[in-house]
Formats: structure tokens, C-alpha cells, sequence
């Protein structure tokens, strides 16, 4: 499969399934995630796995979330890009975003593209 344009997500209605709930550890660097984090089916992003996406605006664990790209967190040190998704209609500042995930972002050098 080639691999997916995070760019053609901008604006765009996705589905994506939780494998990282709210409150769940990461499997081998212990640190806990504050938000749900999931990927979206049947995309391939560069680090040959799917298309990652943070879930903001939602205060409970869920196993699938349905919301609009947002956007985009571009590593300039690592070719894993992740998708912001939100409920429809959800406003949130760039300093917002990075403020929500930089729990696990902080490791990375990124640009937000909106």
C-alpha cells in the first residue's frame, strides 16, 4: 500500500479507532496518555504503520471516535505525522494543541499545519 498524504485529511470527516485510551500507558515508555489516541484504518503514514491521530476535545476513554482533522502535527525529526481530530465545530489555538500533546510530542522537533 502507498503511503497516505496526511495533508488530504485537513478539514475532512475520519473515523479513528482508540488504541491508546485516555489514562492508558504507553507499552514501552511508561508515560500515561492524556488524551485518546488511535489510528486510522487502512492509511500507512511512514513509519509503515497506520495513520496516527490525537482525539482532542473528549474527556473520556473511547474505543472509536468520529470527528473532522483538525490539524496536522509534522515531525521534522521523525516521518510519523499525526492527525489533531476534534468534535465538529471545535476551536482550539495552535498553542492549545501543542499544549495537549506534549506529553508525547515534547520528544519530537514539529510543525503544526492547518
Amino acid at each position: 500500500m502507498e503511503k497516505t498524504n496526511a495533508k488530504d485529511f485537513l478539514g475532512k470527516e475520519v473515523v479513528v479507532k482508540i488504541d491508546r485510551p485516555l489514562g492508558s500507558k504507553h507499552p514501552s515508555h511508561g508515560f500515561l496518555y492524556l488524551l485518546n489516541y488511535g489510528y486510522i484504518p487502512n492509511t500507512i503514514s511512514g513509519d509503515g504503520e497506520e495513520l496516527d491521530a490525537y482525539v482532542i476535545g473528549v474527556f473520556e476513554p473511547v474505543e472509536e471516535f468520529k470527528g473532522y482533522v483538525i490539524a496536522i502535527i509534522h515531525r521534522t525529526n521523525d516521518d510519523d505525522d499525526k492527525l489533531v481530530v476534534a468534535p465538529e465545530n471545535s476551536d482550539y489555538s495552535n498553542d492549545a494543541i501543542r499544549a495537549l500533546t506534549e506529553f508525547q510530542e515534547r520528544y519530537f522537533d514539529s510543525i503544526l499545519i492547518r
